[in-house]
Formats: structure tokens, C-alpha cells, sequence
């Protein structure tokens, strides 16, 4: 098996240090919760990649398709420019520094598996290349996370459309409430949830990725 073990390049930061790891939040939509039968959470559903999950979605996508299906999972992902260590939400806001698109990309066979044995998921999200993301965008301090909107096509097909208004848990409750658990740093990702309409990735899809008017993106599965 043969995967990419690379970092984004540094331009790809905001001037930020590379992520020391990627935080990502669970079923933070509740329609993407009901497609896969997953009950809400009661409080944000976290777990983390490590910094070698990373890919540039510029890239073509190196998939590991002899171990099941990998589906993808379209993300708002915001950059941390400051340390957060139990931080209240205004300071979590202020704290970001950049924001853009991620795929959650997912060994949905063997996640199901590792579901069914009680075990951890990290075989099925955290994987190199498990995680490819856009270049980031500057974020101005008065950004509104209540009114950002994406998308995902695939061969010309909207399978994901995202609104901040619709997630469970806004960006600021969800920095606030990781930096209660574990230290946020300069540079590191979080990601913010996907919303419904997850499926298979399979070799040769054309993707676009889209983060309202101000960033469009095209990639394709190797």
C-alpha cells in the first residue's frame, strides 16, 4: 500500500506554522447524523489526525481502495493563529486566522468494522493523505460564521451544500469547547463538520469545491 506522507506547503498557512494536528468534530449537522442512522450528541463529537493526514487538494487524490470504500466528507475548516487553552468563545473567534475547505476522507468499511468491535477510528480517519485541504483564506476580524456557505461537486453533481446557520454546534462554541479538552496552537486545523450527502470516492470523479465567491477549487481521485 502506497500513500502520500506529505505536508501542505508552507504558503498554504497564512504565515502560520505548519498544524502540530488537526482536530475534527462529529455529526455537528444534524441531517448527516440521520443518513448514516447516528444519534445527535449531546455535547461535540471530537476526535484528531495527526499533522501526516495532511494532502494538498490541489493534487490529484491517492486513495487506498484495497481497503473498502473511502467516501468523502466536505468540510469548513478554520486555521488557529493564537494559543487557545480554555478560552471563552469571543476569544476563540478572534484567535482564527485563516479558513478554507477540507475532505474528512473516511475508510467507511473498516470504520464500520472498528464501530462494531468497540474500537477506536483512527485506522479509518487518520490515515496519510487522509485529509486534503484548500489553500487558506485570511479571515478578517469581523467575520460572521453564522453566514458561510459550501459546496461539493462531483462530475459536475452537487453531492454536498453546507451552511454554517445549520451546524449544531458554531465555529467559536466549538474552538471554546476543544481548547477545555486539549491546547489549540498557532497553525492548527480544525475541522468543523460535514453536512449531509457523504458518499464513495471512486477513481477518475472530478471535484469541485466551492467556499461562497471567494474560493473555488478542482481536483480529481488518481
Amino acid at each position: 500500500m502506497s500513500l502520500p506522507n506529505a505536508l501542505l506547503p508552507t504558503e498554504m498557512w497564512c504565515g502560520q506554522p505548519a498544524p502540530s494536528k488537526l482536530v475534527c468534530v462529529g455529526r455537528n449537522y444534524a441531517a448527516h447524523a440521520a443518513e448514516l442512522n447516528n444519534p445527535v450528541p449531546e455535547s461535540p463529537l471530537l476526535f484528531i489526525k495527526p499533522s501526516t493526514s495532511l494532502a494538498d487538494l490541489r493534487q490529484p487524490l491517492v486513495l487506498p481502495h484495497e481497503l473498502g470504500e473511502v467516501h468523502y466528507e466536505a468540510e469548513l475548516v478554520v486555521q488557529l493563529g493564537q494559543r487557545l487553552t480554555r478560552a471563552d468563545q469571543a476569544t476563540a473567534a478572534a484567535a482564527i486566522s485563516g479558513m478554507g475547505l477540507a475532505l474528512d476522507l473516511t475508510l467507511r468499511d473498516v470504520q464500520t468494522q472498528l464501530k462494531q468491535q468497540g474500537q477506536p477510528w483512527e485506522k479509518a480517519k487518520a490515515w496519510d493523505g487522509a485529509c486534503p485541504v484548500t489553500p487558506l483564506l485570511a479571515c478578517p476580524a469581523e467575520q460572521d460564521w453564522s453566514q458561510l456557505e459550501f459546496a461539493l461537486w462531483i462530475n459536475g453533481e452537487r453531492k454536498q451544500h453546507g451552511k454554517s446557520a445549520e451546524m449544531i454546534y458554531t465555529v467559536p462554541e466549538l474552538l471554546s469547547e476543544i481548547s477545555h479538552y486539549f491546547t489549540l496552537l498557532p497553525g492548527d486545523l480544525v475541522l468543523t463538520g460535514t453536512p449531509a450527502g457523504v458518499g464513495r470516492l471512486s477513481s477518475g470523479d472530478q471535484l469541485r469545491l466551492t467556499l461562497g465567491s471567494q474560493l473555488s477549487l478542482e481536483t480529481c481521485v488518481g
